[in-house]
């Protein structure tokens, strides 16, 4: 059996931002197998884990989105509280907050807090393949009654790309391929040494 590359110490987090479906989650799972300095959490599942494990679609029903962007950015200030290893797979609305009449806004609170310790990566995908992804998802709750997915997700692109150190086009690269240039990036700029290893 041979021996894996070792693994550096991490001295920044390391933020996934991206519409839904994406591949933020599958991701962040395989950059935390490659390198066990990683803490990985879940932004969704430590919110959930603030409301007692309700589902996503329950928290907004019972309290409406501006309540859930605010505990969204609860969330994200406590774990961005970590000053590294933190590698941090975050929901597609990280970049979102709602104004006085509930529209969307740019989140300038939550994406400062996320930069304050982290390096943010945006993962762009083609918007049609993310709407193939996410419909009929009943763990996923609707972003708007009035608006479709694809208008949300053209609106939402230049403040994913505002929020990012690095915007990685998605599109014809495999899991493992974009793990590895996730890694390879992330190591430059920590600097240290990436050697490509399989999952």
């Amino acid at each position: 059996m041979s021996a894996r590359n070792p693994h550096p110490d991490l001295p920044r987090n390391l933020a996934l931002i991206g519409g839904r479906g994406c591949g933020k989650s599958s991701v962040s799972k395989r950059l935390a197998r490659r390198n066990r300095h990683f803490m990985l959490f879940s932004l969704d599942a430590l919110i959930r884990y603030e409301r007692g494990a309700i589902t996503i679609p329950e928290i907004v029903e019972k309290e409406g989105w501006a309540a859930f962007r605010d505990l969204e950015y609860e969330v994200v200030r406590r774990v961005s509280a970590f000053r590294g290893g933190a590698l941090i797979d975050c929901g597609g609305g990280v970049v979102v907050d709602l104004d006085a009449e509930g529209g969307e806004i740019f989140s300038r609170r939550k994406v400062e807090a996320l930069r304050r310790t982290s390096l943010v990566v945006y993962l762009s995908r083609d918007f049609e393949y993310l709407e193939s992804r996410v419909e009929d998802d009943s763990n996923r709750p609707s972003l708007s009654q009035s608006e479709d997915f694809l208008s949300i997700m053209k609106r939402r692109d230049p403040w994913y790309r505002r929020a990012a150190d690095w915007v990685v086009d998605c599109d014809d690269k495999t899991k493992p391929e974009l793990a590895d240039e996730l890694l390879h990036w992330y190591y430059e700029r920590i600097g240290a040494e990436y050697t490509p290893e399989t999952d």
